[in-house]
């Protein structure tokens, strides 16, 4: 199981890099940081649907679930609420945090979406709109699964890096990085590919101490 996730993991990793490689071949002046707006589009979308993916093919969830066709219309509709409700709250709280209001609300949102990609989208994966199992994972002990402890370290590792990203923003330096949000989607997303190294290696290394309960 941990080599199926170790391969999961690899193909987010490079995913995450290629969206930076590829594009500059179709399109012309892309770059990470001069066409920050787009990568962020661009980012967001490769890894959504590579995540999807690799829950279709690897099924994490082990849960019973029904077979009807409406349980899983009623589900994917579940799902695509959620994931809009975590861009709105992830937006209200950068908003907080001190992100301008008015004034670049398009790279805020868009920030946002980033975020809820690296975080929520990787939830509703593993273990569905289901409140009660999001709240029982990331909670001391929670647990029950490498796939849920590898989603607990990148998750806490994505949200660490977009708020370590945020301290370069108000010093004077005058870079082209410290425009908003490129630090912090960069910490972002350095804070989830690191997650996605960091989380199988820890998992091997306390495998013995790790002791899942039964669903």
């Amino acid at each position: 199981e941990i080599r199926r996730l170790v391969a999961a993991n690899l193909l987010r990793v490079f995913s995450v890099i290629l969206t930076a490689l590829v594009p500059p071949f179709f399109w012309e002046g892309f770059t990470v940081l001069g066409t920050h707006l787009a990568w962020l589009c661009v980012c967001s979308v490769c890894v959504s649907t590579l995540s999807i993916i690799l829950h279709l093919v690897l099924k994490p969830n082990l849960a019973p679930k029904r077979s009807s066709f409406a349980h899983k219309i009623s589900r994917f509709l579940k799902c695509c609420i959620y994931f809009f409700m975590s861009c709105i709250l992830f937006h209200a709280i950068i908003v907080l945090y001190g992100a301008p209001l008015i004034e670049s609300v398009t790279e805020t949102f868009l920030f946002a979406v980033l975020l809820s990609t690296f975080t929520t989208l990787q939830c509703l994966c593993v273990l569905g709109p289901n409140i009660q199992a999001w709240i029982r994972v990331f909670s001391k002990n929670g647990a029950m699964s490498i796939w849920e402890s590898s989603l607990q370290i990148t998750t806490i590792c994505s949200i660490l890096g977009a708020w370590f990203g945020a301290f370069p923003i108000p010093l004077d330096w005058d870079r082209p990085w410290q425009v908003w949000p490129i630090s912090c989607s960069l910490g972002a997303t350095f804070g989830y590919t690191a997650g996605l190294i960091i989380a199988p290696l820890w998992i091997h290394w306390n495998r013995k101490q790790l002791t899942y309960k039964s669903r």
